[in-house]
């Protein structure tokens, strides 16, 4: 297999220090500070959008060994298996996160957003506005995913 380099853009703070509380980030503001080899500019216009997608590494996170086996989300035993790719968890292959996110402001290299579920102190590696264009229409997914999930996002 092929290997690449991926360098960081910027950093992650916020009040999440605990990689292990992983529900209710609805109400949680981060603010991503961009590297300055990329300049005071490097996110003008970026407030011209209402969310961003953030691109991120789970990099506290240690990676799994083995994902040849499915597994239960959260390993909850409750749930049904799933393969490595039909879960988004932090302990994943090369262990890429992405999260749409509010934008809440924009101030020269500073980026701050709402919902971001991502640790204090995680390397962000891209950031591409949320285009209309390219989100989908008719997004689904079992209903246990919904039930899940229904404490993520809340404040």
């Amino acid at each position: 297999m092929r290997s690449f380099e991926i360098t960081s853009i910027g950093t992650v703070r916020n009040e999440r220090t605990d990689i292990q509380h992983t529900d209710n980030w609805g109400a949680v503001r981060s603010t991503i500070t961009i590297d300055e080899r990329f300049g005071d500019a490097c996110l003008q216009g970026l407030d011209g959008f209402s969310h961003v997608e953030v691109l991120f590494v789970f990099d506290q996170f240690p990676e799994r060994g083995d994902y040849r086996e499915p597994r239960p989300w959260r390993g909850r035993t409750d749930l049904p298996p799933v393969g490595v790719f039909a879960d988004r968890g932090p302990r994943r292959p090369n262990r890429i996160g992405v999260t749409c996110c509010a934008i809440e402001s924009v101030h020269g290299r500073e980026l701050t957003v709402v919902g971001l579920d991502a640790v204090s102190g995680t390397s962000v590696i891209d950031l591409k506005p949320a285009v209309t264009e390219f989100l989908p229409d008719n997004v689904r997914q079992p209903e246990w995913v919904s039930r899940l999930l229904s404490e993520y996002f809340q404040p």
